[in-house]
Order: structure tokens, then C-alpha cells, then sequence
């Protein structure tokens, strides 16, 4: 920890879906002079990522599911095309993404690639999202997918040129999902 962060009080405003706190603490400026701040992070733990896609075929696996905060945000149905994810829970990465990759799309997949980690709203959320890239092809889907418990997702086969065009006319709003397709055309994977 850094000898510029003093955390001086910490409250839990919510507990709820998942952890709300306010933090009050000191912190150093560049100039040594110290300034007490008030912040509050939202702890959902930390998620893994992954953008499924097949050479062969030049496709992507994406997911399409409602998505509260998008709704009450100006999305007109809450719907939002995503690329597969979820959080660790007590997993480490690699074994929180094949499992909720088997949830949502229903391919279980034999190799996967870490690409990278990224802090997504650093501002505001403790969460690191874990980034992967893996090849499918049609005979590892053992299921349906469409998710657990009350999860209600569409899974999509789309052609990688079709996904990076509803990317560039904003069908495609998801940040990690952007950034997923980003790196495999950066990449020239398909």
C-alpha cells in the first residue's frame, strides 16, 4: 500500500446486490501537502471476459441479455450485445471464464488465451476484468447455454465482419466487448 493513502474511515452504505463504501482518507499530492478527500467505491469483485471465434468460419460468439443500468441510462429495451462474461467468485481467471462460457454459450472450450487485464471504471469500481480470446468450432457446444438460475441470454453466431460493422454503427455499445473485437482485428486473428 502506498505511503500516500491514509484511509481513515470506511462505511458501508449498501450491501445489497453487491458492496457500496465511502471511504474517507488523507492523500499526499505530488507536492507533499496532504488533503483529506471522501470517495465511494462499489466492490462487485473482480470478472473475467472472452471473445469466442472460429477461423474457419471468420465468427464470434456474443451474447444478448437485459441489462438494468443501460435501460435506465436511455437504452431503449435494456438490451445489450456482449461478449461472455461474469465475475471469479473464489475462481482464479482462466477457470471463472470456462465456466461461464459453458453457462452462457454452451461450448466448453479446450484452450483459452489471457490477452490482458483492465481496470473498467476506475473512478467508481473496484473490478480488474480478466480478458480472453479462444477458438471454438461447433462440435465443442454441449448445450444451449442461455445461462443459470435467472439469467434470460441469446447466444449469437455472427460473421466478425457483421459484429465489427454493428461496433462502428453502435448496435455494439459494450466496452469490453469493443475491445475484444478491437484486439482480433489488431491482431489479424480473423
Amino acid at each position: 500500500m502506498s505511503d500516500r493513502v491514509r484511509i481513515l474511515k470506511t462505511e458501508i452504505l449498501s450491501n445489497n446486490w453487491y458492496t457500496l463504501k465511502k471511504l474517507t482518507f488523507d492523500y499526499q499530492r505530488k507536492n507533499g501537502t496532504w488533503t483529506q478527500q471522501n470517495r465511494e467505491a462499489y466492490d462487485r469483485g473482480n470478472g473475467a471476459t472472452i471473445l469466442l471465434y472460429n477461423k474457419e468460419t471468420k465468427t464470434v460468439i456474443l451474447t444478448r441479455q437485459f441489462r438494468l443500468p443501460t435501460y435506465i441510462n436511455g437504452n431503449p429495451d435494456g438490451m445489450l450485445i456482449e461478449a461472455c462474461a461474469g465475475l471469479l467468485d473464489q475462481d482464479n481467471a482462466e477457470d471463472a471464464i470456462r465456466r461461464e462460457t459453458e453457462e452462457e454459450t454452451g461450448f466448453i472450450l479446450k484452450d483459452v488465451k489471457k490477452i490482458f487485464e483492465v481496470y473498467m471504471s476506475p473512478g467508481s469500481v473496484t473490478e480488474i476484468l480478466y480478458f480472453f480470446i479462444a477458438e471454438y468450432s461447433r462440435d465443442m457446444q454441449t448445450s444451449s447455454g442461455g445461462g443459470v438460475d435467472s439469467e434470460d441470454i441469446e447466444v449469437l453466431e455472427l460473421p466478425f465482419e457483421k459484429a465489427l460493422h454493428m461496433m462502428d454503427n453502435g448496435e455494439i455499445k459494450d466496452g469490453k466487448t469493443i475491445m475484444l473485437l478491437q484486439y482480433l482485428k489488431l491482431h489479424a486473428i480473423l
